[in-house]
């Protein structure tokens, strides 16, 4: 494998690993139905601000959400929508999965 290749992979593995986490998907399925304020997305998750603020911060920094300060508050968006297909794949895997283990049961 080449060094490009190689930093893409690398680089597609750091987006997958900002992902890797109950509370980031659950933040990005709250965000693929609009803009949030981080006291909305805290009172979701159901943690302390500074916990989901970590959150975010692995997801900025992974470039999927972005934010935006308005006076006090501050509020995340998706940067890339396009995320979304991604988790339709792992929605596609998953039913998938139960196919051939209800297929196994069956036999």
């Amino acid at each position: 494998m080449n060094a490009k290749t190689q930093a893409l992979l690398e680089a597609r593995a750091e987006i997958i690993k900002a992902l890797a986490h109950p509370t980031r998907l659950y933040i990005v399925g709250e965000l693929s139905q609009g803009e949030r304020c981080v006291c909305e997305l805290r009172e979701g998750v159901g943690a302390d601000l500074s916990t989901v603020s970590k959150h975010l911060s692995v997801l900025k920094n992974a470039g999927i959400v972005e934010d935006d300060k308005r006076g006090l508050q501050v509020f995340y968006r998706l940067r890339v929508p396009c995320i979304l297909n991604f988790f339709g794949c792992i929605e596609s895997v998953l039913r998938e999965n139960a196919r051939r283990q209800q297929a196994l049961v069956n036999e």
